[in-house]
């Protein structure tokens, strides 16, 4: 690989990777199924990569990145249109204007999880990470956590609590002068 095309690569993974949750949580809300959302993630980071020589010196990948996210997404409606729970490409396209106005909100949000997160005792966050991801149970997370399902949601529910908390504190202090 050429020095030149070795730094544009470096350029393009360190932009991806710094916005992509922003842009899979993007495409998340733009598409009923997380599948769909994770194929078409895969599709908007080979267009993103083809067209990054045409984002203009200067200018913000993550709004670029949500345009094509975007126009990725109409494409796949596009391709599925005969299925019936696929929402029409006007209301993707207002869902998708909507969100990207929301999106330095939504950032702020996940900052502020991040280092809620942080401040839970490592094995604490170890649990909620795992009561979270796709495929597992609750039943295997409760049991392996040493509790009961029901109290396992109690828990989970107190967990979530004392995280949001943290979240309106943070987010607060950001507005406080």
């Amino acid at each position: 690989m050429h020095p030149s095309d070795q730094e544009r690569h470096r350029r393009f993974l360190r932009s991806f990777t710094a916005h992509e949750p922003a842009l899979r949580a993007h495409v998340r809300r733009l598409v009923p199924a997380r599948a769909d959302a994770d194929d078409i993630m895969q599709e908007i980071s080979v267009v993103l990569w083809e067209k990054f020589d045409s984002l203009r010196e200067g200018a913000e990948f993550k709004p670029w990145a949500f345009g094509v996210a975007r126009f990725e997404v109409l494409a796949w409606l596009r391709d599925r249109g005969r299925d019936r729970l696929v929402l029409d490409e006007e209301v993707i396209t207002k869902i998708a204007e909507e969100t990207t106005a929301l999106e330095p909100h939504l950032e702020r949000q996940r900052e502020a999880l991040e280092h809620c997160m942080q401040k839970v005792p490592a094995e604490q966050r170890g649990l909620l990470m795992q009561a979270y991801q796709p495929e597992s149970s609750i039943q295997e997370v409760a049991q392996g956590s040493g509790r009961s399902v029901p109290g396992f949601y109690q828990w989970l529910h107190r967990m979530r609590q004392k995280l949001l908390d943290c979240i309106r504190r943070v987010l607060a202090e950001e507005v406080a002068p």
